[in-house]
């Protein structure tokens, strides 16, 4: 390494061992920590021993560890810590964030506990608490800093300096009409501090209409509105175009985390899971996985039924059997793949409903080829085995292979059409795409698969096998 390069210093957070120090050493240590730093330490810390540190902390270093939605057992915390405590620490906490908490708490501890906010943090939360989940009503803060439009740059840094330390962020400045109170610009911070002290704000903000959401609009199309326009922050306007709060790009990243996670849990045939996986008991474990797991065991079941169905063409061509798992396994895997495919197009919103009939004729060729792809690799895979000597199929092992090409191909095409299909038949329904998971559409397509493969069998193997 030359003098003259730079080598940056890679630093990872500290890991401690603070189970065996007291509650006060260990705030100490907090205190000291970057935020996340030790959210992560405290999650690790048994129930009491974090009630005990949040208790000695210093009460601006407190809040700000209530302030990230990554600290968990906030409600248990919360109902051990004095009531006077609980309150002044939520009382100084952004107001989304103690709507967070208060959807998460239960009576009679979140009756008592909202008595001792204060006013303006009262009116604050019940009005988030108002808006349904999943729209930007529930994301939005109402802490942000709007100025009327007579004011100048000077007076605004002014005002930013005074109520900074009481504003979630101030990435922007909302211009309002001083006398209708209606938006009309929004200033960057960037701008506002580069331009000349004695300007109008409102010669400061772009000369266009400020890109604004309603508090009912869907959290996906608000993240989709950041992506766009590269935001920061975006103004929720009532229908009078007033101001009543701002969402935030760290709000909409936890977010879209968030929704994920519960897409994940849905892919894998499972509810979604609010908790880290050991704080899970055996009853919530078994509510979480035991209804889907039931549902797509009786969908099962309908294999076997079909399999009854062609009892005597197995008891004729036993060798037909080894290729069952094969064919099963193909059709659910290109399912899997076109739904995960549609799903994902749906909720970046590439395709609509009305495309139904595009996918599909998209779907129908592809699974065509990849169908025959897998049906030329099983026949060359039969003839290997049969030449080889790894296996004898019996005299008709070229109408063996012929047999599970033709089927492969029919399985797989039903496969993809089944499964890009699912998404639209949920969506039109009202239901989440996402609840076409891999195993439901596997389940589907396993007992379709068996049917196909059955009937090409009586076609091409009647009168020899059959």
């Amino acid at each position: 390494m030359t003098p003259n390069s730079f080598s940056p210093e890679v630093t990872t957070p500290e890991i401690l061992d603070v189970a065996d120090l007291p509650a006060a050493a260990i705030a100490q240590r907090l205190a000291g920590m970057h935020p996340a730093d030790a959210i992560e330490i405290l999650n690790d810390l048994d129930i009491d021993d974090a009630i005990a540190a949040i208790a000695h902390l210093p009460h601006e270093q407190a809040v700000r560890l209530f302030d990230q939605p990554e600290l968990r057992r906030t409600d248990e915390i919360l109902e051990h810590l004095p009531l006077d405590q609980a309150g002044t620490l939520l009382d100084a906490m952004s107001a989304d964030r103690v709507t967070d908490i208060f959807q998460e708490l239960e009576d009679p501890l979140r009756t008592r506990l909202f008595a001792t906010l204060g006013t303006e943090t009262k009116a604050a939360v019940k009005k988030l608490l108002h808006y349904p989940e999943n729209t930007a009503g529930s994301l939005m803060t109402t802490e942000f800093i709007s100025v009327p439009a007579t004011w100048t740059v000077s007076r605004t840094l002014q005002h930013i300096r005074q109520v900074e330390r009481s504003r979630e962020t101030v990435y922007a400045i909302y211009v309002v009409d001083p006398r209708t109170k209606v938006l009309q610009r929004v200033v960057t911070l960037r701008r506002l501090i580069t331009s000349e002290p004695d300007a109008p704000i409102i010669s400061v903000g772009r000369d266009e209409m400020p890109v604004a959401i309603s508090p009912l609009t869907d959290r996906e199309e608000v993240a989709r509105l950041f992506r766009r326009h590269d935001l920061l922050a975006v103004p929720v306007v009532d229908d009078d175009r007033h101001v009543i709060g701002i969402v935030t790009v760290d709000d909409v990243l936890d977010a879209m985390t968030e929704d994920m996670t519960e897409d994940a849990y849905k892919f894998g045939g499972l509810e979604a899971i609010d908790k880290p996986y050991m704080e899970i008991g055996l009853p919530e474990m078994l509510k979480k996985r035991g209804g889907w797991l039931s549902i797509l065991f009786l969908g099962e079941m309908l294999t076997a039924s079909a399999m009854q169905h062609f009892e005597t063409e197995l008891e004729k061509a036993v060798v037909l059997t080894l290729f069952i798992p094969l064919i099963m396994s193909s059709g659910g895997n290109s399912g899997s793949q076109a739904t995960s495919l549609l799903i994902r197009a749906l909720a970046l919103k590439d395709i609509k409903l009305r495309d139904w009939w595009k996918v599909a004729l998209r779907e129908l060729p592809t699974g065509v080829a990849l169908g025959a792809l897998l049906g030329v690799i099983c026949m060359i895979r039969i003839a290997a085995w049969q030449t080889l000597g790894f296996y004898d199929y019996g005299p008709h092992w070229m109408l063996i292979s012929v047999t599970v090409a033709v089927a492969l191909i029919g399985i797989v095409t039903f496969g993809s059409l089944a499964g890009s299909m699912l998404p639209f038949i949920l969506q039109k329904l009202g239901f989440d795409p996402a609840s076409a998971s891999a195993p439901f559409v596997a389940t589907l397509v396993d007992v379709t698969g068996l049917v196909i493969y059955f009937t090409v069998a009586l076609i091409f193997l009647s009168g020899t096998l059959l």
